[in-house]
């Protein structure tokens, strides 16, 4: 069952507790006082703004009967008492907005930042990514798939989500509060409706807000009858939204390689397709609120008169005066408005809602992942060691089981293997952060993972060739070092240039900066996946005999990831992950065997 159908089948009660749980935090963290007080703010004003339309009720009944009585007097100091009431609620207006405003936006900043720490924590990001791959392997539809674009969720969907929670709840406030207020006021002016019927004399007190329910509840039940769909279709589009920004943005991250490519007609296919089925599902979005703006519009239009076909006939008998009349119609109105709430906010409704299922999804999506399962036992030791290591894909194949391995100071390992052999992935079980791995690995705290394909942020040269750390913990001269000894001398004097260096440069120029990283931090212990894979091999060897001479130099060891027969050279041990027969009851079902062997010592 697709996502959007689950939150259609949710009860009430159901949306309102998921909708607490995504609003309660930001009122219960340090930020409460002031949270609170915005909010309270807020809820006062809107109480100002009722009282003000109690006001204008109650000044209309006044004015229209002076100029029904042509009293001069009256009239001029009605207009008096009018400008009083329109700067109080000018005032109040302009205070409700800012302040409803402020806590919008300072509750989004709250969120914000609160969602983007638990999604960078503990890797919860990159998990999050492995889950996302395992859900699409298992889902027959991609709409299954529950944590597509994180980057979406918190930057549009949280900033929706805080506006609609903010504006909607003192929408229903200001309703609840006009309704009780106003009710009274239409119940003291309806008077009392008398008919005959079967030779007997009915009297129905308070008509005029028998007739307010009645209307209400009619538009309120066909409203929800033709907006139903709404709240699925936004769902979707979000969704597709996101989906189509995230493949534009691609594009222009490969813009080179799928320019060698020639790919440019196949992408804009693809980009095509995506943002068909934008505009395929927004028709149908714009279909939907067609007959929901019909209707309530003529729900709204025939609202204005009502009250005049109610009331006309005790005004044309003389038992109202016309100042009356018009606080009728202006009472009718307004409880009518505070009861259509629901029918004036639907389609606000519908994007509120499905805002909220997002982020419902997003936040248990990143729970179960800040507790991952406790297959995998990780802790540091003085040297590298695996105990029963086994590790799957994320659709659960086996790729090897029950693995001992043992890399001591001094040795340096080359692992190598056919290509999806999951040499990468016992990296990353290495690294801690495979959660389809089990076993007990121990791996030292001065230890350096270097992917094939490095990350290079934008921004300084010198706070890319220092990533992760800060740049102030390195003097110029050991930042023009590292860049020379890598082979980037021509980067050496540009440390406070600022450029997107991941399209700056080329593939094997970010190999040799992660590189510089590396004789710039000297750690320990290197694991190192294809590091040189875009290089020369003169290039190759020079950069290796530096790295292997920065772990030795440190105590530590070197386990590489290497095609190329010449990396062997730099290593004594070679790990080799061999084919196992299809079905093979041996080493547990997996479909590689590790393989241990010695080799050459290490070239100095």
């Amino acid at each position: 069952m697709s996502l959007s159908v689950t939150a259609r089948a949710a009860t009430f009660v159901q949306v309102l507790r998921r909708v607490l749980a995504l609003s309660a935090p930001y009122f219960r963290s340090e930020e409460k006082w002031r949270a609170r007080s915005l909010f309270l703010g807020v809820i006062a004003l809107n109480l100002g703004t009722v009282y003000v339309s109690v006001l204008l009720n109650d000044w209309s009944r006044i004015f229209f009967d002076a100029l029904q009585n042509k009293n001069e007097t009256v009239f001029w100091s009605q207009l008096l008492r009018f400008t009083y009431i329109a700067m109080a609620g000018i005032s109040v207006a302009v205070f409700k907005f800012y302040l409803t405003q402020l806590l919008q936006v300072r509750w989004r900043a709250w969120m914000t930042r609160s969602y983007m720490s638990r999604w960078m924590a503990n890797r919860t990001f990159y998990r999050l990514e492995l889950a996302r791959y395992a859900q699409k392997a298992a889902a027959a539809d991609d709409r299954q798939v529950q944590t597509d674009n994180p980057d979406q969720r918190i930057q549009e969907d949280m900033q929706l989500f805080t506006d609609y929670s903010v504006t909607l709840s003192m929408g229903i406030l200001n309703s609840v509060v006009t309704l009780v207020t106003f009710i009274g006021i239409l119940w003291g002016l309806s008077g009392q409706f008398a008919f005959n019927f079967d030779g007997r004399e009915f009297t129905i007190p308070g008509l005029m807000v028998w007739v307010a329910v009645l209307y209400c509840a009619v538009g309120t039940v066909i409203t929800h009858f033709i907006g139903r769909p709404l709240i699925s279709l936004n769902f979707q589009q979000q969704r597709l939204e996101a989906d189509f920004r995230h493949h534009l943005v691609r594009v222009r991250e490969y813009s080179e390689a799928i320019a060698l490519d020639r790919g440019e007609s196949v992408e804009r296919g693809q980009l095509d397709t995506r943002f068909t089925s934008v505009l395929r599902n927004y028709l149908s979005l714009i279909k939907q609120q067609k007959n929901l703006v019909f209707f309530t519009s003529s729900f709204g239009q025939l609202a204005i008169v009502f009250p005049y076909f109610l009331a006309a006939p005790r005004f044309f008998s003389g038992a109202i005066q016309f100042g009356e009349l018009m606080q009728i119609s202006r009472a009718f109105n307004t409880v009518q408005d505070a009861m259509s709430w629901f029918v004036d906010n639907y389609d606000r409704v519908a994007i509120w809602r499905a805002t909220a299922d997002r982020l419902t999804s997003f936040d248990d999506a990143m729970r179960a992942q800040e507790t991952p399962s406790r297959q995998l036992e990780r802790d540091s030791a003085a040297s590298l060691r695996s105990d029963d290591l086994s590790i799957a894909l994320p659709d659960g194949t086996t790729l090897v089981d029950n693995t001992a391995l043992s890399v001591g100071p001094g040795d340096s390992v080359l692992l190598q293997g056919p290509s999806g052999s999951g040499k990468s992935t016992l990296f990353r079980a290495f690294a801690g952060i495979w959660p389809f791995a089990r076993g007990h690995v121990r791996v030292p705290d001065d230890a350096v993972f270097m992917p094939q394909r490095p990350y290079v942020p934008d921004g300084k040269l010198r706070d890319a060739l220092t990533y992760p750390n800060p740049a102030a913990n390195f003097s110029d001269d050991q930042l023009r070092q590292a860049l020379t000894d890598a082979l980037l001398p021509d980067l050496a004097n540009r440390l406070d240039d600022s450029d997107s260096w991941g399209q700056k440069l080329s593939g094997g120029e970010q190999q040799r900066l992660a590189i510089a990283r590396v004789l710039l931090k000297k750690p320990a212990w290197l694991f190192a996946d294809e590091i040189t894979s875009a290089l020369d091999a003169e290039a190759e060897g020079v950069l290796y005999k530096r790295l292997a001479a920065t772990v030795q130099a440190a105590g530590g060891a070197m386990v590489s990831i290497a095609h190329r027969a010449a990396v062997g050279d730099f290593h004594n041990q070679r790990w080799t992950l061999v084919p196992q027969p299809e079905g093979s009851a041996a080493n547990g079902g997996a479909r590689y065997r590790l393989n241990i062997s010695a080799t050459q010592p290490a070239a100095a």
